[in-house]
């Protein structure tokens, strides 16, 4: 095995590398590496099925710490997308894809196997492409990953419906109840045992402060989770799932997740070489016309009946085109049901290869297809024609204007309202205007660089301005608009850096906040306390501080475009700083 071991590393490190500086993420490289290495490339690794039982664990893990960041309030929030749009997508792809595969000659049964097992998609592959674009937690990734729960949910009666699709198995069979009892004590064993065992279990682990016990303690859970689901004929992955979701209440949750990752991310890495190892080239190459249509046909099918099931709940069309690239690829459970499928007759092995080879050909399509989609066709759907914007022209006159409220502004509109303040809000981003009005807010929404829109809102009768715009650019050219049209109006500028800041005092702006400035002082002051310094003395540092870094700032305003002499003063100025705190500690009143 070390010689095994030596090559799945190598190649590991040197093809990943190189795919991650493509700008095609780790994924393709591990597949990559695995048909260059596999039996159907170079030779150098042979025991395939040995390394791809290993590193299952992976998968397995990688389900465990998805179910760790879930609450089950939350799962209960996602049902109607699990059980709706899962569904759906089950459906409705697995019956257009048996189709296919009975108009290509295969029988409806072992067609029907084709398309069931085909609709899946690879949890393995889509979460690690969302979670490496931060993606995950954007309405798109939720979406994908509630389907592939429910598909992971779904490849339960999959299985056991198999030998059902055989004439002669179905003559004296049923449904298998006592499996089927089975199944439904083990994830109630998994779900009581995680709250009412394991949760003490690591409350007494931790309390010894062992760090290697715990480890163990806690590749004992996923592992004795993973065979329990197993025993029961359940994918060892949901279980592994169910006893992550229980443990995603326990204080310990941080630390588990901490103890797994570094052997998820190995093992499942070992997963997608695997998966790159069984592609049979051979194969491909007897067939290249047949089988690069087979897998065409399958992420076309696949992305348009996803983007239109997305688009048909009434999505954006940047949100159904992710949702859709996410999920045309094969799954790693197509392999098991169509294995499952030949020992049951009900697939020839011949038709069960060229799927396998489908399968892994599509996972390696895929990640190489969202990269390109997320470089190059995001890019100009983010440029769509806008919703038109608000009409304002019932905006009555008020003393303030909020250009941007957002996350920033609402603060301030907050406290105006709290002060019977009137204010007319106007901001660039339709769902945010849409959400704040869902608390009773009235914003309206529109281009604040437009000068007409401007004067609606009624920056001209107004006594300040506050313009809170994340974007650097929208918020300097509001400004402009407004000191060039309305110098009158006190202007109050929302800055994201230091940069932004002197590009704003360019403007004439003088009253000027950094958005994070204000936040890292305060955390800072009670960093000073947990340290334990007394209160006064904690917060006269910070103010001091605050005083030097803000007369720095304007002292710095006429340096700021010439990066040495900016580099030197800041130099200079943490010295002097450092000086005076000295001077301070010493007593010395100078």
């Amino acid at each position: 095995m070390l010689p095994t071991l030596v090559c799945l590393l190598a190649a590991a490190v040197l093809f990943v590398s190189l795919s991650r500086r493509l700008g095609f993420g780790s994924i393709l490289g591990y597949l990559v590496a695995g048909v260059l290495i596999g039996p159907s490339g170079l030779g150098l690794v042979r025991n395939v099925d040995a390394i791809a039982q290993i590193s299952e664990l992976g998968v397995i893990m990688l389900l465990f710490l998805i179910g760790l960041e879930l609450r089950l309030q939350r799962i209960w929030v996602m049902r109607r997308t699990v059980f709706g749009l899962g569904l759906a997508q089950v459906a409705a792809t697995g019956a257009a894809l048996a189709g296919l595969a009975h108009l290509a000659g295969l029988a409806w049964t072992g067609a029907a196997v084709i398309g069931a097992g085909l609709a899946l998609s690879s949890t393995a592959i889509v979460l690690p492409m969302l979670a490496d674009r931060e993606l995950l937690n954007a309405g798109s990734g939720r979406d994908a990953f509630s389907v592939l729960l429910f598909q992971d949910i779904a490849s339960v009666p999959l299985i056991a419906l198999v030998p059902l699709l055989n004439g002669h198995a179905a003559a004296g069979a049923g449904v298998n109840w006592p499996d089927v009892l089975k199944g439904a004590a083990v994830v109630a064993a998994i779900l009581l045992g995680g709250r009412f065992l394991v949760r003490p279990l690591f409350r007494v682990i931790g309390g010894m402060r062992t760090q290697e016990v715990f480890t163990a303690t806690a590749l004992l859970v996923v592992s004795a989770s993973a065979a329990l689901a197993a025993w029961a004929r359940l994918p060892m992955s949901l279980g592994a799932f169910a006893a992550g979701v229980v443990l995603s209440e326990s204080e310990y949750r941080h630390e588990l997740q901490a103890d797994v990752e570094p052997f998820e991310g190995l093992l499942l890495g070992f997963f997608f070489i695997s998966v790159g190892m069984s592609a049979d080239v051979g194969l491909a190459m007897a067939d290249p016309g047949g089988i690069a249509l087979a897998v065409v046909g399958l992420v076309l099918v696949k992305a348009a009946i996803a983007f239109v099931l997305h688009r048909l709940r009434g999505e954006p069309l940047r949100a159904s085109v992710r949702f859709a690239l996410a999920l045309p690829q094969g799954s790693e459970f197509g392999f098991v049901l169509f294995g499952a499928a030949v020992a049951a007759g009900v697939l020839a092995g011949p038709d069960a290869a060229r799927a396998n080879l489908v399968v892994a050909l599509s996972m390696l399509a895929s990640p190489v297809l969202f990269t390109l989609s997320e470089r190059w066709l995001m890019p100009r759907l983010e440029h769509q024609p806008r919703r038109p914007d608000d009409d304002v022209s019932d905006a009555a006159p008020a003393p303030v204007v909020i250009l941007g409220f957002g996350r920033f502004g609402q603060v301030i509109g907050r406290v105006l309202n709290l002060q019977r303040i009137r204010f007319n809000a106007l901001d660039p981003d339709a769902d945010n205007v849409d959400a704040v009005r869902r608390y009773g807010h009235k914003a309206y929404y529109g281009d604040a660089t437009r000068l007409d829109l401007l004067r609606a809102v009624g920056v001209g009768q107004a006594k300040a301005a506050v313009v809170a715009l994340s974007d650097v650019e929208a918020n300097l050219r509001t400004v402009e608009a407004i000191r060039r049209h309305f110098p009158g109006v006190q202007v109050l500028a929302r800055a994201r850096n230091r940069r932004h800041a002197h590009l704003l005092m360019d403007r004439g702006v003088r009253t000027i906040v950094r958005e994070t400035y204000f936040s890292s002082l305060r955390m800072t002051e009670l960093l000073l306390l947990e340290l334990g310094l007394k209160a006064e003395e904690a917060r006269r540092t910070v103010r001091a501080f605050r005083q030097h870094d803000e007369q720095v700032l304007l002292d710095q305003h006429d340096v700021y475009r010439d990066e040495a002499k900016l580099i030197q003063t800041s130099a200079e100025a943490a010295e002097e700083l450092r000086r005076l705190f000295e001077a301070d500690r010493a007593g010395d009143p100078a």
